[in-house]
């Protein structure tokens, strides 16, 4: 049986409680400045950054989220009119996600808090050599291997 440290349980569950919090904050700052929520301002960002189109899988990929809670969220974003769906051409199966003009608006419009919020929960309460190890530590662990 494999087993871990009180200590390493103890880093464990802080990391957990430092991104839900972080994640938290960011949501209702979004929510109150925007309506929007954070995995919705996800969504739009990555849509803005794939030139406002990404295939439905590659989004859900990208947002962390499985395929069927990226549908409904796309669901609930279309209803606001903020982004539509458009057939694949080269994939009867396959459906893109499409950043509308008034998501493109929205996400605009909200970023400034989601900076100012990223800000003021994480880069400004670390030390510029902390954010270095931080960057080092993160990226040894998005690399290692499965």
């Amino acid at each position: 049986m494999v087993g871990i440290s009180p200590e390493e349980s103890a880093v464990w569950r802080m990391m957990q409680r430092a991104q839900v919090r972080i994640t938290r904050r960011l949501e209702a700052e979004l929510l109150a400045a925007h309506d929007l929520a954070l995995a919705s301002y996800d969504v739009l960002q990555q849509l803005s950054e794939a030139h406002g189109r990404l295939r439905m899988n590659d989004l859900a990929d990208r947002v962390l989220l499985s395929r069927s809670g990226l549908t409904r969220l796309i669901d609930r974003l279309q209803r606001d009119g903020l982004v539509q769906r458009e057939a694949c051409a080269d994939d009867a199966r396959g459906l893109y996600a499409v950043l509308t003009g008034a998501g493109e608006a929205r996400l605009v419009e909200a970023t400034p808090t989601y900076l100012r919020g990223i800000r003021a929960q994480f880069l400004d309460v670390l030390e510029p050599e902390e954010l270095e190890r931080c960057t080092a530590m993160l990226t040894k662990l998005l690399v290692a291997p499965r």
